[in-house]
């Protein structure tokens, strides 16, 4: 399913936020962070490690990138387009539901952080 390998240093970004992306990345050793940037600040959304993904939005809408992903420590990651990917989909369905069940926690994730981040501002 993957076509093509790379290493990583520390510090390297892999993807940047607001950049096209044609293909998602599974990490196959060493740790990325995600990091949204607004008005010129970063705010760290996760840290990821082994057989953890990210950047899969890019195979199901065409947008930019939602956020800035980088190296903590010497990395490696596969990349995977969307070619690919539908046919790792295709060879073990349930690769799908893994994919979803993941963007699911991520989206209550950052849902509950934002429910967060109201009250305390409603607060001061």
């Amino acid at each position: 399913m993957a076509n093509l390998g790379k290493q990583y240093q520390n510090g390297e970004v892999i993807v940047r936020q607001g950049d096209a992306g044609k293909c998602m990345f599974v990490i196959q050793n060493g740790e990325v962070e995600a990091v949204a940037e607004r008005n010129g600040r970063e705010f760290r959304l996760r840290k990821m490690g082994p057989n953890d993904f990210f950047g899969e939005m890019a195979l199901f809408e065409h947008e930019t990138r939602t956020a800035t992903v980088r190296a903590l420590c010497p990395t490696h990651v596969l990349t995977i387009d969307k070619k690919n990917f539908l046919g790792g989909i295709h060879e073990d369905p349930s690769l799908a539901f893994r994919i979803v069940q993941t963007m699911s926690h991520r989206i209550r994730d950052l849902t509950d952080r934002l429910a967060k981040y109201e009250e305390d501002s409603q607060q001061n």
